[in-house]
């Protein structure tokens, strides 16, 4: 195999697999795809390479901020400080490993809704905080993923035109 031959199955490798960490949030997904476009322009065989890199870049970084931005603001507005969140992914993170598959999203929930009654004392009002965030935190997944997507797609093409 040549080293652009490695070079396209690790960099679109490591792209998927980033994909899939900004989904399941214990891979860093955005960094993953920035790295799979790098490892392509690095040694690659296509001269967009660099492009497609700087391209990726700035898809991921559009992606990264605007969560952050969206998601942080909408949970200051609802006065969420950032524990609970905490203690959500620190038991979607344990129910990643007790329950795999479906483990991290419901670990994720239950973590977030008892530290939500912990912190209100109240169950009800702790479910509509509870999900508020998931709704915000979901928003922000979503746009992350869709300009990794776009940037795995920039990816994919400049991988495709460098043969």
């Amino acid at each position: 195999m040549t080293v652009e031959v490695v070079a396209a199955i690790a960099a679109v490798v490591l792209a998927l697999v980033g994909l899939v960490g900004i989904v399941f949030p214990v891979l860093p997904g955005s960094i993953l795809v920035g790295g799979g476009a790098l490892v392509w322009a690095i040694w690659g065989a296509s001269s967009w390479g660099w492009v497609a890199f700087g391209v990726a870049v700035v898809l991921l970084l559009i992606g990264g901020l605007s969560s952050w931005l969206l998601t942080g603001r909408s949970l200051q507005q609802r006065q969420v400080p950032k524990w609970p969140i905490t203690v959500g992914l620190l038991l979607g993170v344990v129910g990643m490993f007790l329950l795999p598959g479906l483990g991290l999203p419901i670990g994720f929930v239950v973590g977030l809704l008892v530290a939500e009654w912990y912190r209100v004392r109240d169950l009800r009002q702790a479910a509509v905080t509870s999900w508020e965030t998931v709704k915000a935190l979901g928003l922000g997944i979503l746009i992350e993923l869709g300009c990794a997507m776009l940037a795995t797609a920039v990816l994919a093409v400049s991988v495709a035109t460098g043969w």
